[in-house]
């Protein structure tokens, strides 16, 4: 199976436009030029930043505050390295070296991975994480593949369905803060997670790409 590397860029473009403001008489004004308020500017520009950087869900109160594992932490490292970090995401991480995909991880540009938790992996029946890990270059690969959608699917982005690394289609559905994924249904349990150059979604299940 060849793994696709390319990774179109979705990016999001935001415009603010400032309405200009006159008013008194003429010889009232000509003497006082006009000026904004630098308050009222400054919430204008930086709360929808804010908003659209925020993350959401119950696992995200686990997320240590500071370090390498926090969010802030994360944002500065490429994706499998960012994992790494990140308690939550040992038994992932731990797959991903095993077939050898880290450096196509971290390599790639504007991802968007849907990681699952490490209780996503305790719930499979022990027979299937061994025959996943007996085949890493195969079935893990196809597997963890179908994780990655090599494009920034930020919230407002997320429902629908698009193309993963693996060539196979994945579905989201909802909206908000309330999303499942695949046809497992898995939940998005931390979302909107960000790293140097993945969003990341934590879910709380394994996703399988479908057999043809």
């Amino acid at each position: 199976m060849k793994i696709r590397t390319y990774a179109p860029a979705l990016t999001l473009a935001a415009a603010l436009t400032l309405a200009s403001c006159s008013g008194g008489e003429a010889d009232e004004t000509a003497d006082a030029p006009e000026t904004s308020d630098p308050t009222t500017s400054e919430e204008m520009t930086e709360e929808p930043m804010d908003e659209m950087g925020a993350q959401f869900g119950p696992v995200c109160a686990d997320i240590p505050d500071d370090g390498p594992g926090s969010f802030d932490g994360m944002a500065q490292d490429p994706v499998a390295t960012a994992a790494s970090n990140n308690p939550a995401l040992s038994t992932l991480v731990d797959l991903v070296g095993l077939a050898e995909l880290g450096d196509t991880l971290n390599g790639a540009e504007d991802i968007t991975v849907f990681a699952p938790a490490n209780a996503a992996f305790e719930a499979l029946p022990a027979e299937t994480v061994q025959a996943v890990q007996d085949d890493p270059s195969g079935l893990l690969t196809e597997v963890l593949t179908y994780h990655v959608v090599p494009q920034t699917l930020t919230p407002e982005d997320l429902a629908g369905t698009f193309e993963t690394l693996n060539g196979a289609e994945l579905t989201v559905e909802g909206s908000g803060e309330d999303f499942t994924v695949g046809a497992e249904g898995a939940a998005v349990v931390c979302g909107n997670v960000q790293t140097a150059n993945a969003t990341v979604y934590i879910i709380d299940g394994v996703l399988l790409p479908p057999s043809e």
